[in-house]
């Protein structure tokens, strides 16, 4: 299974006919990291105008949520929520927080101001496709330390032990982890060990 979410979060900001427009976007894992994060965002702004926001909270896209927050019924939420499904995003956030300047701009300058920042939003996080990886921990004599160093060079390494013997610990794509190994094992000349750990969806 593969799909795209963003890593981590970002912030963007925008003022428009002086109302205050800020974007917060996050990865979140299910409906409950969302109402966390949701919290989190107007618990910053406890005296906003409003807090929209647009999320999709499971891997296959069918999770979906977006409210308004006192908008016009359409302005807010649905802009947010188009932006995720233009670029065909899961697990994802976006909340537009907006403190009003005074000037009203109707019904279609809101929903441009909000699917505008919600789209800076993004432009801000980096975006990734997510697959599921396998650990692998890589145990190696000492005299064979610096050849798996440069064998896992550009290899995602998670962790490193030092005790009895070195152990690598790393992520690779579930589909590569066969290859992985046998590239490991010509390469080290058959000096390493391997253990498989947890498997779970990263962001390769």
């Amino acid at each position: 299974m593969f799909y795209k979410s963003v890593v981590g979060e970002a912030t963007a900001e925008k003022v428009i006919e002086k109302s205050r427009f800020l974007a917060y976007v996050s990865h979140i894992g299910d409906e409950e990291e969302a109402k966390a994060y949701l919290l989190k965002v107007r618990s910053l702004h406890p005296m906003a105008t409003h807090v929209c926001y647009g999320y999709i909270a499971d891997k296959l896209g069918n999770l979906q949520r977006f409210s308004d927050d006192g908008e016009p019924q359409g302005t807010a939420g649905m802009p947010i929520l188009g932006v995720l499904k233009a670029q065909e995003l899961r697990e994802t956030l976006i909340a537009v927080v907006r403190y009003f300047g005074g000037i009203k701009l109707g019904a279609g300058g809101l929903t441009r101001a909000y699917a505008g920042c919600a789209a800076d939003g993004l432009s801000a996080i980096p975006v990734k496709g997510y697959e599921t990886g396998v650990e692998l921990t890589l145990s190696v004599e000492y005299s064979e330390v610096n050849a798996a160093l440069r064998f896992l060079e550009k290899q995602t390494v998670l962790s490193r032990d030092f005790s009895s013997e070195a152990e690598f610990t790393v992520i690779v794509k579930e589909t590569d982890a066969a290859q992985f190994i046998a590239r490991a094992r010509d390469f080290l000349n058959g000096r390493v060990k391997f253990r498989e750990g947890r498997r779970y969806f990263y962001p390769f």
